[in-house]
């Protein structure tokens, strides 16, 4: 029978490990979506098996990158289930269904604390319940707020009403979540110098990317005046205000498709293609394909960075930089101790991002090679390409719809 189904299945489901049950979890998001894609209903025009997976695979994952258009190949149910992946990948695997089990004031079981203490590290100051709440209620206020603001903008410039509804909703939840699908065909380059549609991309953008660890902490501030900013909230901050000025210095002043640019244009572009590589939001409003050698490998350091843990954001994370960057400080001072602003940082933290380092550069360089192997398209793209894939960030020089069958399979298993 069913019920006799569900409990060997919730039996199986308890005897794996965390990161067993996150690999299944997010497995299982990827194949429903998978299946609707694939049916007639929520096409516009068909595509390939292998594009309905790929479109799925970088939905869940937040990611971005397509091989085709979303707007031409899905209609607007199909267009639905993508957002609903993307809101599924990005707060994460069980985030919603705790919650909901917590509002009823029933409580989190062992199974479920111990999966999602995986999938978010979170400080000792910031209980789960606490972070969970900050995580839907905080989700639900940001992308609200966006879809606002976007309809706003889109009805600025005279895009029809059902339209503009659609499209803001979509690009609000896109947006938080870093996903960066867009409806538009060419991202948001049509809007290069729009002041107020860079604005609410970057708010949201920022919001989502930040971490909800942040976001918890000055929620705790603000109900409690005696309540201290934690070292990881401190850190984060600190390096995302570093990365993100010298990301839009380097951009500005040495990038020629955005040095070329008249007025704020340079000064938009350059900031919003470091926001965008940096929160891995993946909209962009300058061709990247047209980026110097030099640059190309700037974006690709901060792509690789990405920003804060526990938030919509890919990358290694700041944290797991400034980690690494301690380790080389205190080995040149001939230090016992690995200090960071003043603070001890634990050895298991010191190890989670030293592994996160080595994990990262491993894939990209495999990833790298395995696409170089059967593609003959230019080194730096693909590299840029693999690099984006796996922090998840969805910006392309271009060359995603022409990766061959066996590329495009190592780009989703790299996103996943």
């Amino acid at each position: 029978s069913f019920k006799h189904l569900a409990k060997k299945y919730t039996l199986l489901k308890s005897n794996w490990s965390a990161q067993q049950n996150l690999f299944y979890g997010f497995s299982t998001y990827i194949i429903l979506g998978f299946i609707l894609l694939c049916l007639p209903i929520f096409q516009k025009q068909s595509a390939t098996i292998l594009d309905h997976l790929f479109i799925a695979t970088s939905a869940v994952s937040t990611t971005g990158l397509v091989t085709l258009s979303i707007f031409d190949t899905y209609n607007i149910l199909g267009q639905f289930v993508i957002m609903v992946l993307i809101q599924l990948g990005g707060i994460g695997y069980l985030t919603f269904t705790t919650f909901m089990i917590l509002s009823t004031s029933r409580k989190m079981t062992l199974w479920q604390k111990k999966i999602l203490s995986t999938e978010f590290t979170l400080p000792k100051t910031i209980k789960i319940n606490d972070f969970l709440k900050s995580v839907i209620l905080f989700t639900l206020i940001m992308e609200s707020i966006g879809a606002i603001l976007f309809f706003i903008a889109f009805k600025l410039e005279n895009m029809p009403t059902l339209e503009a509804l659609w499209s803001s909703i979509f690009h609000s939840v896109s947006t938080f979540c870093t996903a960066g699908f867009s409806l538009f065909n060419n991202s948001f380059m049509d809007y290069n110098d729009h002041h107020f549609i860079n604005f609410i991309i970057a708010m949201l953008a920022i919001s989502g990317s930040m971490g909800f660890i942040v976001i918890t902490d000055f929620g705790l501030l603000i109900k409690n005046k005696a309540h201290k900013l934690s070292f990881t909230t401190k850190v984060i901050l600190f390096g995302f205000l570093i990365l993100l000025s010298s990301g839009t210095a380097f951009f500005y002043f040495l990038e020629a498709s955005i040095v070329n640019l008249p007025g704020d244009a340079r000064f938009l572009s350059a900031f919003f293609q470091t926001m965008t590589a940096m929160t891995t939001v993946g909209f962009n409003t300058v061709d990247f394909g047209l980026f110097s050698q030099a640059m190309m490998l700037v974006c690709i350091f901060i792509m690789y960075v990405g920003a804060s843990p526990s938030g919509t954001a890919g990358g290694i994370k700041i944290t797991t930089l400034t980690a690494v960057f301690a380790i080389i400080k205190s080995q040149l001072k001939g230090r016992k101790e690995i200090t960071f602003l003043g603070r001890i940082i634990p050895y298991p933290r010191l190890y989670t991002a030293i592994s996160a380092f080595i994990f990262y550069t491993t894939i990209i360089l495999i990833g790298t090679f395995f696409i170089t192997l059967t593609n003959d398209l230019k080194f730096e793209n693909i590299l840029f390409e693999v690099a984006s894939a796996l922090g998840t960030v969805g910006i392309s020089t271009g060359i995603t719809a022409n990766i061959d069958t066996f590329g495009k399979m190592i780009i989703i298993l790299i996103m996943f």
